[in-house]
């Protein structure tokens, strides 16, 4: 999944999440996420519902359900993975459903910032990079101190007291990924959900299709 040339990049701004997770799960695919000097395509996600999902954190968290309340569509929702890795998602609202939640970003295609990414995570080989939401948070630098940053306005919020360029952004010159449908990896609850989604034959995915236990 090469980078288009030619013409301009669009920014997704707040009304692209604001929408249900599983409709802006599926739509993300295909779509650079930059973060400061590193970016990637992003080949797998998975949509978390805050109402029949009981693997959604607001079935479960407060602290989740007081966010999800307390900011907008399009905010970083980064959170400690079994106190060793942070994961990054995007909290989307729909105003008109009510249907609110979150999307995890799973994976990415490497795109820009490769050297910084392979310094971060030791390791040389590109699919080894971003292969994994773990992966991903720590070959672009994200952690905890990044939680409830803005992705859709990039004034917003700063980082170690410095703002950085972050969001994703459109490539027009790009073809449309082909989206495969699958169950999510590593979750114990609401198991049966379909809400996983993949850019079909990319070697970047965490798992691939039909592979999830």
């Amino acid at each position: 999944m090469g980078l288009g040339k030619g013409k301009p990049r669009r920014r997704l701004e707040r009304e692209f999440f604001e929408r249900d997770p599983v409709t802006c799960a599926r739509e993300l695919i295909g779509v650079e996420f930059r973060w400061g000097d590193c970016a990637g395509v992003v080949v797998e996600t998975e949509a978390y519902a805050e109402i029949g999902d009981e693997a959604c954190h607001t079935f479960f968290r407060p602290s989740a359900r007081e966010f999800v309340e307390a900011h907008p569509a399009g905010t970083a929702y980064v959170h400690l993975n079994y106190g060793m890795y942070w994961l990054t998602n995007v909290l989307v609202k729909d105003p008109e459903t009510g249907n609110r939640g979150f999307v995890l970003l799973r994976a990415l295609e490497p795109s820009a910032g490769i050297e910084r990414m392979r310094a971060r995570r030791a390791r040389d080989r590109l699919k080894d990079l971003c292969s994994g939401p773990g992966k991903l948070s720590m070959a672009l630098g994200i952690t905890g101190q990044d939680h409830g940053l803005s992705l859709v306005d990039p004034g917003r919020g700063a980082r170690r007291g410095a703002s950085i360029s972050r969001g994703f952004h459109v490539d027009p010159s790009r073809s449309p990924a082909r989206v495969e449908t699958d169950r999510r990896v590593g979750i114990s609850r609401s198991r049966d959900l379909a809400w996983r989604f993949l850019a079909a034959g990319n070697p970047h995915v965490s798992v691939g299709p039909g592979k999830v236990r």
